[in-house]
């Protein structure tokens, strides 16, 4: 379903939103080309959807002050019109609401919180797009996404263990050590932030509540699928956001970009920025195989692997020349039992394991040093 004529005369935000908005309740496929072929028109286009995104979900912050008085306002303007027995051109609404925003200008600022950054260079920036907000109010109602969520708490694997909890809407999620995410479930939507970590989704379907994970700049919007996030940011080669499907269909959609859609066997990895890399194909024991306790690397700097067994605990392991950690890495391990990845690491690579003493919480600790060369002492 296109916009309508009149639709596309609007300001560029409000076109967005009015996409967004219906996104959100579902697209058929002709709808979803729609919505692609939009944001293929210019990268404005692109821009404006993504911001709708990151800022529709700061209005769920403000605070019970700033509802209240969207509420109070929006009630005066329909009762005002409902006396006259009109229906005026929306403009014309939203002129008005934006008036009586406008008085209450100097308050703005404090019920927006950080919101008020991003959104306006003042409280006039504000009115606009709450404004905009209250033009599609015969798209969606307000209190649905407004209200608090019926369900919201913190979830957290501590290092070294892993974590499953179910959801109360059937979902599964699976977290991997030192991985923190928050839930809150809506009337009309399901979202989780990943704040750092990696997680698997298994997805209760339900057309008329769409899941989304953001993580970062990055979000994974599905019905019902099963897939896999990570996003450890700061990470040296770990710092963008992979997501792999292992079940299903998942659209990611980052700013400054067309959203890609992901089948069963793909997967796409952003930079720490959150670009969109290509499309991918990946095994399905390439999709979150920590879950069977394994870390894979593929021609990955040894630096970087051991950085990534850290995650699972103290390593013990230290590089006694700093260039070693140049030397790639490929191979898959258990870092449950890094005594194994000691004993294969002069197998694969031109260095040697000593012992050095005693590392952290007791444990023996391991000196990586450059293997001799035969025939030359050291």
């Amino acid at each position: 379903m296109d916009l309508s004529e009149d639709d596309t005369h609007l300001p560029l935000p409000e076109q967005a939103l009015r996409w967004w908005v219906r996104s959100q309740h579902g697209l058929s496929a002709q709808e979803q080309h729609a919505l692609d072929h939009w944001q293929a028109q210019s990268p404005a286009h692109q821009q404006a959807y993504a911001a709708w995104q990151a800022d529709w979900q700061a209005l769920d912050q403000l605070g019970a002050p700033a509802v209240q008085h969207l509420r109070d306002q929006l009630a005066h303007d329909l009762a005002a019109e409902a006396s006259r027995h009109v229906s005026p051109p929306r403009h014309q609404a939203h002129q008005r609401l934006l008036g009586g925003l406008r008085t209450g200008a100097q308050a703005f600022p404090q019920w927006l919180g950080a919101a008020s950054t991003r959104w306006a260079q003042g409280a006039v920036a504000a009115a606009l797009v709450l404004g905009t907000v209250f033009g599609v109010m015969e798209v969606v109602g307000w209190s649905p996404w407004q209200s608090p969520p019926q369900f919201a708490q913190a979830f957290a694997a501590p290092q070294g263990q892993q974590t499953q909890v179910q959801l109360p809407d059937g979902s599964l999620l699976r977290l991997d050590t030192s991985t923190q995410l928050n839930v809150a479930l809506y009337a009309q939507r399901r979202e989780v932030r990943l704040a750092q970590g990696q997680a698997m989704f298994q997805v209760q379907g339900d057309a008329a509540r769409p899941f989304d994970v953001l993580a970062g700049p990055v979000r994974i919007s599905v019905v019902g699928t099963r897939f896999a996030v990570r996003y450890t940011p700061g990470m040296a080669g770990y710092d963008g956001v992979r997501v792999a499907v292992e079940e299903g269909r998942v659209q990611v959609a980052a700013p400054g970009a067309a959203p890609v859609l992901l089948t069963a066997g793909q997967q796409v990895v952003t930079d720490a920025a959150g670009t969109l890399g290509p499309v991918a194909a990946v095994p399905p024991s390439g999709i979150a195989p920590w879950r069977a306790h394994r870390v894979s690397f593929d021609d990955t700097p040894l630096a970087q692997a051991l950085a990534e067994l850290g995650r699972y605990g103290p390593t013990g392991i230290t590089l006694q020349d700093p260039q070693l950690g140049a030397l790639r890495l490929t191979g898959t391990f258990d870092p449950r039992h890094l005594d194994n990845f000691v004993r294969a690491l002069p197998r694969v690579l031109p260095v040697r394991a000593v012992a050095c003493g005693e590392g952290e919480g007791g444990k023996e600790a391991t000196c990586i040093d450059a293997a001799e060369v035969a025939g030359v002492g050291r």
